[in-house]
């Protein structure tokens, strides 16, 4: 068993279910100690998860859409742990599926603030620390679908992320600070036991997401969708030392899909 993070401190946030629950389960698996960041109350099956096979994890529940939240999170983890050593922002996610114009003004602000902000305020919230000590890993999960149809908001904000990765790396390299993003492409996933959107889609919206689908497969060279494991080797990867001369870079994991 690898233990690339043991007695590490990494938060991962939107930890309750998908890509972020593979990644707390993984890095606890390599014997990092896990802050599970999320606002909904699920959360606390993956921290029992991490403690059932012997690892350690603490919970924190909070909206990550404003920064009082994501200050909960890393005074949280201070509080445990006496710092933050690694940051993985997974918090976003496409809401509605529709061609721009359909988009309406409340939508659109809605999906810049629930997949850019989040990240730009995480990343915020843990630089003092990681200064101070002068060192620290961010690894932020962006999207491929900077290029994509029928999610432009969602897109705009994952082009944001991307610019943000860049420029942090930028400006902390000379602090010790690593900072990098994977772009996720198209990932099958079990069905969201929080939906991102309660509304049931309409039969429009059906054909909309479906084109999603297509051009997803389409732009993909290997014409599949990735599994929630090969996300997370790759965030792992960048998160840990094997990395440690990568920084300000987006690696796009989409099957050749470069986003």
């Amino acid at each position: 068993m690898s233990t690339r993070f043991k007695d590490k401190v990494v938060i991962v946030t939107g930890a309750a279910q998908g890509i972020g629950r593979g990644v707390a389960l993984s890095v606890a698996e390599e014997g990092g100690l896990v802050v599970l960041a999320d606002r909904s109350e699920l959360v606390h099956e993956v921290a029992g998860e991490i403690k059932a096979r012997g690892g350690q994890a603490t919970v924190v529940t909070a909206d990550l859409e404003s920064y009082n939240g994501a200050q909960l999170v890393v005074e949280a983890a201070e509080e445990a742990y006496g710092r933050v050593d690694v940051l993985i922002n997974n918090v976003g996610g496409t809401i509605w599926a529709k061609p721009y114009q359909e988009y309406e003004e409340a939508q659109i602000e809605a999906e810049i603030r629930r997949s850019l902000f989040p990240t730009l305020w995480c990343c915020r919230a843990v630089l003092p620390g990681m200064v101070e000590r002068q060192q620290g890993v961010i690894v932020n999960v962006s999207s491929i679908a900077t290029r994509g149809i029928y999610r432009i908001p969602y897109s705009a904000a994952k082009g944001g992320v991307n610019a943000l990765t860049a420029s942090l790396a930028f400006e902390h390299a000379e602090d010790g600070i690593r900072v990098n993003a994977v772009a996720t492409g198209g990932t099958e996933a079990p069905p969201r036991k929080v939906p991102r959107n309660s509304a049931p889609m309409s039969e429009q919206e059906k054909v909309w997401y479906q084109g999603i689908v297509d051009q997803t497969l389409s732009s993909s060279l290997m014409h599949r969708y990735g599994t929630i494991d090969e996300q997370v080797r790759t965030i792992l990867f960048l998160a840990s030392d094997e990395a440690s001369y990568i920084t300000g870079t987006v690696l796009p994991v989409g099957g050749g899909d470069l986003g």
